[in-house]
C-alpha cells in the first residue's frame, strides 16, 4: 500500500492504546509501518533493476526480525540523546524499553500484512523463497481507507485533547470498519475470480492457468479481471455481486520469435523485469519488442512497467 496507508496504520495502532505504553511509542509505530519500504533506494539503480529488489528482501522474514531491533535501538538512543541535550519534551512518558520493542514489531508486521493486500504482492519468505504473494484485495491506493483512518485517528485525538475517557473508541470503530471492508473485497475478489474463472472455460472450452481480478480506484465493487492459459491471455470485468463480461480481444502471451530470448539474455532490465513480473506478457512490432505485466495494462500506467528490446 501507499505510505500514507502504512502510516495512518502505525497511527491507529497508536490511538487503540499502545502510544500509552512507552515514551516514542507513536513515533515507533509509524516509522515501522514504513520502514521495510526502505528498498525505495533502489531506484537509485537506475532503469528496471530496482523491480527486482522491491517488495523482497526488505519484507520478508529475515527483514522482519532485523528491523524492528535496528529501529528500537535508534529510537532508545534518540531519547538518551535528547535527555543528554537537555531538549527531551518534559510531557514524554518515560520510555519502556521492553514495550518500545514489542510496538516497533507490531508496527514494522503491520508493513507486510497490508502489502499482501493488493495485486502487486510481496515476496515474504525471500531470501528463503522467490514467489510472489498477493491478495488481490484492495487498490494500491484507497480513498476509503484513508477516509476510515484518518478519522479514527483525528477523532480518537480530539477526544483525548478534550479530557474524554472513551478516547480510543473512534480509533477501535476505524480500525473495526477497516478489518470488515478487507475481508468484504476479499470476498468480492474471491467471487470475481471464480466466476471469471468460469466465463473463462466456457467461452474457450479449457480452464485458464490464472484468473486475477484487479481491484480498481473508489468504486471497490468493481474489478478488471485478467486471465492466461499455456499460450494466451486475455481480460474482462466483475461488477458486485455478480456480473463478468469478457473482452474479445485474446493474444498469445510469448509469441514464438527466436530471436527473443537472446536479446532478453543480453539486457539487464528484461532479466530483472521477467523476475518481478507476475504475469509477463510480450509484444512485437518488427524488430521491437515490449515487454508489459497484465496486471498494469492501463495506458496510465502501462509505460511504467515496460521494457523495450531491440530483437
Amino acid at each position: 500500500m501507499d505510505n500514507l496507508t502504512h502510516s495512518l496504520a502505525g497511527a491507529v495502532l497508536g490511538q487503540l492504546g499502545l502510544k500509552r505504553k512507552s515514551g516514542l511509542a507513536m513515533a515507533t509505530l509509524i516509522i515501522g509501518a514504513n520502514i521495510p519500504d526502505i528498498d525505495a533506494v533502489a531506484v537509485l539503480l537506475g532503469g528496471y533493476q530496482h523491480l527486482a529488489i522491491r517488495r523482497g528482501i526488505t519484507h520478508g522474514p529475515i527483514a522482519m526480525i532485523v528491523l524492528p531491533l535496528l529501529l528500537w535501538q535508534a529510537m532508545l538512543w534518540f531519547d538518551r540523546w535528547q535527555t543528554r541535550r537537555g531538549t527531551r519534551p518534559e510531557g514524554r512518558l518515560p520510555v519502556d524499553s521492553k514495550w518500545l520493542l514489542i510496538l516497533a514489531y507490531v508496527g514494522t508486521l503491520s508493513h507486510p500484512v497490508l502489502d499482501l493486500m493488493n495485486s502487486y504482492g510481496i515476496r515474504f519468505l525471500e531470501p528463503f523463497s522467490t514467489q510472489w504473494f498477493a491478495g488481490d484485495t484492495l487498490f494500491i491506493i484507497d480513498v476509503w481507507i484513508w477516509t476510515a483512518l484518518a478519522l479514527g485517528v483525528w477523532l480518537s485525538q480530539r477526544r483525548e485533547r478534550k479530557g474524554s475517557t472513551n478516547w480510543r473508541g473512534p480509533a477501535v470503530a476505524s480500525f473495526a470498519a477497516v478489518g470488515i471492508y478487507i475481508v468484504a473485497n476479499g470476498l468480492i475478489t474471491g467471487r470475481a475470480e471464480a466466476m471469471g474463472h468460469d466465463a473463462v472455460e466456457a467461452a474457450r472450452g479449457n480452464p485458464p492457468m490464472l484468473v486475477v481480478a484487479n481491484p480498481v480506484p473508489v468504486t471497490f465493487w468493481r474489478r478488471n479481471l485478467v486471465w492466461r492459459d499455456a499460450s494466451d491471455y486475455g481480460s474482462g470485468a466483475f461488477v458486485a455481486p455478480g456480473s463478468v463480461m469478457l473482452g474479445e480481444q485474446v493474444r498469445p502471451h510469448t509469441p514464438r520469435d527466436p530471436r527473443l530470448a537472446d536479446a532478453i539474455a543480453k539486457n539487464p532490465d528484461a532479466k530483472a523485469f521477467l523476475f518481478w513480473s507476475r504475469m509477463p506478457i510480450v509484444e512485437i512490432d518488427g524488430d521491437v519488442a515490449t515487454l508489459r505485466d497484465q496486471r498494469f495494462a492501463d495506458p496510465r500506467v502501462a509505460d511504467r512497467f515496460a521494457v523495450r528490446l531491440e530483437l
